[in-house]
């Protein structure tokens, strides 16, 4: 947790914490095993999964003769990839997670999520960290269940073009002492095709935070789950 975190008391909850190219290998095309997961019902369908090649940070997968380049973070067609190089790869299907390697199809009887899902690796410092797009630009992002609102500082915000000159000015007091901060209302905030239309957030003059909080204001709008390291957003509505 950043040293001047606590010190934002109109933004986090002090008690709270943070929840927050290489070589390619292609396939042979053998079946070496198959998982298979409990009946859903009705609505359960049964899907192929094959490991076409690995990359570092990324896996290429073959659906139902569909074939799309999957890398770390992103999910597709209910599979989403927590890990990957030129050797294995770490995927999570319904929650649960195997090692894969290339040459190899995954045969699986499951229901889809109801919800979109976007799935984070904790990083060595226990924080939640990813990429999100903030009326259309690129940012990382905290994810920060403390934060009532999304924070960033001035200076990223001038990166991005959002323009805080007409928000609503505050004080804030910082590491670095009182602050100037405008509370604004973000078009947009995007993480992994998750989005949420006017968002509140305040832009903090000067460079902290350093990376940007992505709080409740966002949060709310999905369900979040926390498992060996991984944290869940799902969409709520």
């Amino acid at each position: 947790m950043p040293s001047w975190y606590a010190t934002l008391p109109s933004l986090c909850d002090q008690n709270s914490t943070n929840p927050g190219q290489s070589g390619l290998s292609y396939v042979d095309y053998e079946t070496l095993f198959m998982h298979f997961l409990p009946d859903f019902g009705p609505f359960a369908q049964a899907t192929d999964y094959e490991v076409l090649g690995l990359f570092k940070g990324a896996a290429l997968f073959k659906v139902n003769g569909e074939q799309k380049l999957v890398k770390v973070g992103q999910e597709w067609k209910g599979i989403a990839v927590l890990e990957a190089d030129a050797k294995k790869a770490l995927v999570s299907v319904n929650g649960v997670e195997q090692t894969v390697t290339v040459s190899q199809r995954i045969s699986l009887r499951f229901a889809e999520p109801v919800g979109q899902t976007v799935h984070i690796r904790r990083n060595d410092a226990r924080q939640y960290i990813t990429t999100a797009q903030i009326n259309g630009r690129s940012a990382q992002v905290l994810v920060d269940t403390g934060a009532n609102i999304v924070a960033l500082s001035s200076q990223q915000a001038d990166r991005m073009g959002i323009d805080y000159s007409d928000g609503v000015p505050s004080r804030v007091t910082t590491a670095s002492g009182v602050s100037r901060a405008w509370s604004i209302v973000l078009d947009n905030v995007e993480v992994g095709g998750i989005s949420a239309s006017r968002v509140q957030a305040s832009v903090i003059q000067g460079a902290f935070p350093e990376t940007v909080l992505l709080g409740m204001s966002y949060l709310q709008h999905v369900e979040m789950r926390e498992k060996d390291g991984i944290l869940m957003l799902i969409k709520k509505y």
